[in-house]
Formats: C-alpha cells, structure tokens, sequence
C-alpha cells in the first residue's frame, strides 16, 4: 500500500529521527524483564488496536519504518477490554504509545490523565467537522479521528418507493420501528429531541458541551415529552420492541422502515431487500439531528515517544489510502473527508454521510454518565402512560442533582 504524506508538519519524520537519536533511544533496548509493551523501547511505537484492524494497518506501519527507523508494533486487543486495560496500565509506564478507541471515552481518559494532546496541524481542515468537534476536549484535540457512526432511516423501497419528507408522512406510508426495551433507548430517541431544540447540553464559548447548562428541561424538552406521550398513545413507540423485534420486523417485511445504525445494513441485504438509507424525518420543521459516535486513535499521556506517535497518526494514519484501508476493514464512514467521499461511491455509504452532516458529537463529558441513569427509562415512561410534564421535569431534576 503506498502512504503518501498530506502535508509538512513540524512533527515530520525528519524531525522524528533526530528526536530519536538525540535522546540517546536509538542504541538502547529493553532489559530481558521488562513488559514486552513497555513503551519508550528504541525507535519503537506500540499501539493498541481492535484485532479486526491489524490488517488495514500494516501497510502504514511498515511504510512509517521504511522512513524513519521507527518500528511500529500493532498489538490486537479485545475491544471489551482495550480501554480498561489503557487506563490500568498507562500510569505504571507500560502499554502502549497509541490507543484506538471511541471519542466519548475522553472524559474518562481525561480525568485519568492518560492521554496527551494531538497536534493535527494543517491537516485538521480535511476532517469532516463532526470528527474533529468529537476529537476535541475542552478545547484540546486528543484523538485522530478515523471513523464516523452514526443512525439513519433504512426504508424498504419495495414497500415504499420514495423517501418520506416529514415524520407523519412517514407513519402514514408504512409501519415504523425503533429499538426501544422496556428502559427505552434514548440514542435512537435523540434525533426527535433534538427537533424539538431539546439538546442534552448546551455548548461553550469553545463549542465543547458545558454540564452546567442542561438544555433537557427546555421548553423544548417539555415539547418533547408531549410528543413521546402521544407517540406511545397511537402506538408508534412502542418499548415491547426491543433491538431484535425491530430487527426481525423489517427483515419479514412487516415494517418498512426501520431507525437503526450501519452495522445492520448487511443483515437486511442479505434478507434480500433493497434497502435506500434516508434522512431521519423530523416532527417539526427543524432537522433532526442524530448522535455521532467517532472512532479514533490516541497517544498515551506517559509515552516516552510523542513526536513520534503524533507524527504516525497525523501523517499515515491520517492521510486516504490509509482511512480507505481502515473502512474496508469495518464498513463505516471515514473520518477524513477525502476518503469519506471516496467510500460514498457506495449508495449505502452516501446515504449514513447524508445524515451525518446534521449529527453531533455524543457528549463525551463526565456529567453524560449522569444523564444516561435515567434518561431511558423516562422516556419509557412517557411513552407508557406517565404523566410528560411531571416525569420530565423529574428527570431533569434527577439528572441535575446528579451532576452536582
């Protein structure tokens, strides 16, 4: 795979061999007992990956070698534990230089302390916004972005031929499903919220999410409540419909549409039906805009190879070839905006990058925790029956005390 550099960076490889070798790590090695992961090993990165991705990096890693001397170790690891495992073992001067994972770790991380700053340089223009907003903490970029996820409408087009242009005219063409449970789900709920202008949080001067200004008491929350409560009335929200009811009823055909993310577009092609993927339509004359998770790569707090490892993931990680490697191995839109319009050749693709463009980052802030306890089970209220107005404005004051 040839890896070509998007631009010249103070964190060049140039700049990363000499770093090297003045610091006296070129001639060095680890003692016999020290972890086989320990970072600071000479002209060495280690960098923890999901196991499904080692592949779509090689290509890179061995690239990055050819140019600076630096060798890159691709450690698979168990996405169950790769995070858990981070923070354990980052402080005690072991595990890896690099880390993948998801934006909303970042407040986790942050408070640990585990993670450094990113310097992306020239190269963060070429990201598609939602990343680099995802990528960013309190101000700081502590990721390289590399994928984007997030929920769109699949339509069954043999039952619906066009796409529907409102959330009413949606009901009135066919049956809809969402996964819900009897807790609810509020990530699916969420584009529906935010039409009614009822975000989680409000931003600051930054642009990054402030816990001091919880927008779910707005009026336009209460707005919302009212809405899930007549949705729940007529029967289009349903929390019997659980993840695999949904599922199973658009794959038999009995729903034509179905609000769901991309890993289970290979699962209704494969049923045989021709699937359109549509913008999610809103209840109101405002877009609805759904939670955008970004997946991406982040350099340990305690790595004794920064220059290095920002000068990896800015540089090779960071360029087309490389995302376009990354997509293959996991089928989701590229972080980087010349590879996501490369993967949209794909109708598929296109269609989730469509819905993207009105997406917002899921807050990666401690306070989130405080909401997800019961933000769920609220709504399943709501839509069974309790009062909108006082289980809304209960939830607002649980959430509340909670993040005081």
């Amino acid at each position: 795979m040839k890896v070509t550099k998007r631009s010249i960076l103070a964190f060049g490889a140039l700049a990363v061999t000499s770093a090297i070798a003045l610091s006296g790590c070129a001639s060095s090695s680890p003692s016999a007992d020290e972890d086989s992961s320990s970072k600071g090993a000479a002209g060495k990165l280690t960098v923890w990956l999901d196991a499904e991705r080692v592949d779509a990096l090689k290509g890179a890693a061995d690239a990055y070698e050819e140019k600076t001397g630096v060798t890159v170790d691709l450690v698979g690891k168990s996405v169950d534990d790769i995070k858990d495992d981070f923070i354990q073992q980052a402080p005690t001067g072991k595990g890896p230089d690099v880390v993948m994972g998801a934006h909303d770790w970042l407040g986790e991380l942050s408070t640990n302390g585990v993670v450094a700053p990113i310097e992306l340089g020239d190269s963060a223009d070429g990201y598609l916004p939602v990343a680099t907003q995802a990528a960013t903490y309190d101000g700081t970029v502590y990721m390289l972005p590399y994928a984007v996820e997030n929920i769109a409408l699949l339509r069954n087009t043999k039952l619906v031929p066009e796409a529907p242009k409102s959330f009413d005219e949606m009901v009135s063409k066919g049956t809809f499903v969402v996964e819900q449970g009897a807790e609810g789900n509020p990530y699916h709920l969420y584009p529906f919220q935010t039409a009614f202008g009822a975000p989680v949080f409000g931003t600051d001067a930054s642009g990054s999410y402030d816990p001091a200004d919880l927008q779910l008491g707005s009026e336009g929350g209460f707005a919302f409540a009212d809405w899930l409560a007549a949705q729940g009335e007529a029967g289009t929200l349903n929390t019997d419909i659980d993840g695999e009811i949904a599922k199973q009823q658009f794959l038999d055909g009995t729903a034509a549409f179905w609000l769901t993310g991309p890993w289970n577009v290979a699962a209704a092609v494969d049923a045989g039906i021709d699937v359109a993927i549509d913008p999610i339509p809103s209840p109101t004359a405002e877009a609805a805009s759904p939670f955008a998770g970004v997946k991406g790569f982040f350099v340990s707090s305690e790595s004794k190879n920064k220059v290095a490892a920002n000068d990896f993931l800015v540089n090779y990680i960071g360029t087309e070839d490389v995302q376009l490697e990354l997509f293959k191995a996991g089928n989701v839109l590229p972080a980087l905006t010349a590879a996501a319009d490369t993967a949209a050749s794909d109708p598929i693709i296109a269609g989730f990058q469509t819905v993207g463009a009105d997406a917002v980052p899921m807050p990666a802030i401690p306070a989130m925790g405080s909401v997800w306890q019961y933000w769920g089970i609220a709504e399943a209220a709501v839509i069974n029956g309790a009062d909108p107005k006082a289980t809304w404005q209960k939830l607002t004051d649980d959430v509340s005390a909670a993040i005081k």
